[in-house]
């Protein structure tokens, strides 16, 4: 299957840094609403879109989890050259910050751009330095009072590179997780009968820690949990075998564990043998370093749940250029789909 290029393009081109998902949540209940039987905004900002099941007397919940938030910053001070301090809001590796364009998003957007100190008069020991996020400030080309009509401590910053297809690959800021918010829509479009209630949920600020899974799963408490997210493609030069994680275009893959979630192997073997059933390309997925949403789903509700997560494959990640193959994401949309529908006939006892 081909994928709405366009469709993403504009869910990735939203701004949306944690605890700053205004836009994209607004963007997100304009396309769910017509798509699913009752839709919610918790008091966290998350968005609970809830289309019920066809073959469901126990009253069985599903989860989906895919956090609407990137990666960002958040302004911290104001100097009197007008330069910008900041915080990080998500993890960042410093080197990727030299020579970025940025979005401030204050009483109106402006362009800025991370500076630092010039090589030309960095001393010898600088230069063999290793980066540090103090070392960059925002230069937004203004003066101190022209920033301050618009701008104050405590705006969000998000990074600024569009979408644009790469040979079989799309590549831009935030397909981490707005890849994921697209399969959820495109998803539920194709969903016609889902065999349990399932609650597509579209969560705020994992990033900084999994906080908006934690909230929504503790008032779904789902009986089952599937997690929507990027994981590492290290399928580069100077990658060992071991250390590639997964492979772009090997197709989607199904999480057996990261840093915070062993996932139930029931739920694993139910993604696999769907996949196989299905013929759905797929690959495993051990990530030893990073979490996701998946474990505030497996972890909140009151009984827990048997969870476990469809990974993109995703190159340059938390980079401005993060990469990720077409056919891998309609693996992943086909997939959940599969999931959704037959999850009533597995033997979840064994």
């Amino acid at each position: 299957m081909s994928i709405d290029v366009s469709l993403l393009k504009t869910v990735c081109n939203i701004p949306g840094a944690p605890g700053f998902e205004k836009q994209v949540r607004e963007f997100i209940l304009k396309k769910v609403t017509p798509l699913v039987d009752t839709v919610e905004v918790d008091n966290m900002g998350n968005v609970i879109a809830v289309k019920r099941g066809k073959r469901n007397p126990e009253n069985k919940r599903v989860m989906v989890a895919a956090h609407m938030d990137e990666i960002g910053f958040i302004v911290t001070h104001i100097d009197d050259g007008g330069f910008l301090r900041f915080h990080t809001l998500g993890g960042f590796d410093p080197k990727t910050l030299t020579a970025q364009r940025v979005i401030v998003h204050g009483k109106k957007d402006l362009v800025g751009v991370m500076g630092s100190k010039p090589i030309h008069v960095m001393t010898p020991e600088e230069k063999q330095k290793t980066p540090k996020v103090a070392d960059f400030f925002i230069d937004l080309g203004m003066t101190k009072s022209e920033v301050e009509k618009y701008i104050e401590i405590g705006d969000p910053i998000t990074r600024e590179r569009e979408l644009i297809e790469m040979g079989d690959c799309v590549n831009c800021k935030s397909i981490d997780n707005r890849v994921a918010v697209f399969i959820l829509l495109e998803t539920l479009k194709m969903l016609e009968e889902p065999a349990y209630d399932v609650y597509a949920t579209f969560t705020v600020q994992e990033e900084v820690g999994l906080r908006g899974a934690n909230v929504s799963a503790h008032f779904i408490n789902p009986d089952f949990g599937i997690a929507l997210d990027t994981t590492i493609a290290y399928d580069v030069p100077g990658a060992a075998a071991h250390e590639r994680i997964t492979e772009l275009g090997k197709g989607t893959a199904i999480k057996i564990m990261d840093a915070s979630t062993i996932c139930d192997y029931r739920m694993v073997a139910f993604m696999k043998e769907t996949a196989k059933a299905k013929g759905i390309s797929w690959q495993p997925e051990i990530l030893t370093a990073g979490g996701t949403d998946t474990a505030g789903v497996q972890r909140n509700g009151k009984q827990g749940s048997i969870a476990g997560a469809i990974s993109i494959p995703t190159r340059h990640l938390h980079q401005v250029i993060e990469m990720a193959h077409k056919a891998d994401i309609a693996a992943s949309i086909e997939l959940l789909k599969a999931c959704l529908e037959n999850i009533d006939g597995f033997d979840w006892q064994h």
